[in-house]
């Protein structure tokens, strides 16, 4: 089957491979937020990003292969329900931006900023902080060897615009670490994982700048 990013909740996930990296969404709880579950195919070790909600789910699809760790994108509510069961149940390493950590319901073990590296088995994600959404948010990028770059945007990013803001200064910061961080470093043909919804690329967006800028939201 091929890949389509196209997921439900309650129904089944997705999954594509990205090189050594294998990437499984899954749609899950009240307000349909996306997790990410990353498995390394030379190791087997497996990373969760966002354990938004519904953790006997998440834990399911996790199965017997154990967690390495849970990164948090931000520290919206709707991204961590299940972090607390997820870590209990798992003893994963917890992970998250520095400026969200403390909003979190667990002890973050790993804070990060710009230019950390989170491993993945033998794969890499690279952390770049996006701010407007919240304070603390991240991006997380796998730049397949073999093919194109995958980001992880929580909701900095979304197919038709940025994410939320609750402010004129937060927006003009969002629109402007996404114009620069994200559009003007990465290819048309990356491919983006929001934290709700479906997928898009780049290339797909790029166009649609301006009138991001122009319409305020």
């Amino acid at each position: 089957m091929t890949y389509t990013g196209e997921v439900t909740v309650g129904g089944a996930p997705d999954t594509r491979e990205a090189g050594d990296l294998v990437i499984t969404k899954i749609a899950v709880g009240p307000m349909a937020n996306n997790a990410y579950l990353l498995r390394c195919a030379l190791t087997g070790e497996q990373v969760l990003i966002d354990a938004a909600a519904e953790a006997p789910r998440l834990l399911e699809l996790i199965g017997d292969g154990g967690l390495a760790r849970v990164i948090t994108t931000h520290r919206h509510a709707d991204h961590w329900g299940a972090l607390e069961e997820v870590v209990r149940a798992t003893g994963a390493e917890t992970v998250a931006g520095e400026d969200d950590a403390d909003e979190l319901p667990v002890d973050v073990d790993v804070r990060v900023r710009t230019g950390a590296r989170v491993r993945v088995g033998s794969c890499e994600l690279e952390v770049i902080e996006v701010v407007g959404h919240t304070p603390g948010s991240i991006v997380l990028v796998y730049d397949d060897p073999d093919g194109v770059t995958h980001l992880f945007t929580g909701d900095s990013l979304f197919p038709g615009g940025v994410g939320r803001t609750w402010s004129p200064d937060d927006f003009m910061r969002l629109c402007g670490d996404v114009e620069s961080k994200i559009f003007a470093r990465f290819d048309d043909d990356t491919w983006f994982y929001p934290g709700h919804g479906d997928d898009s690329t780049l290339g797909a967006e790029r166009p649609s700048l301006p009138d991001w800028r122009a319409r305020g939201w």
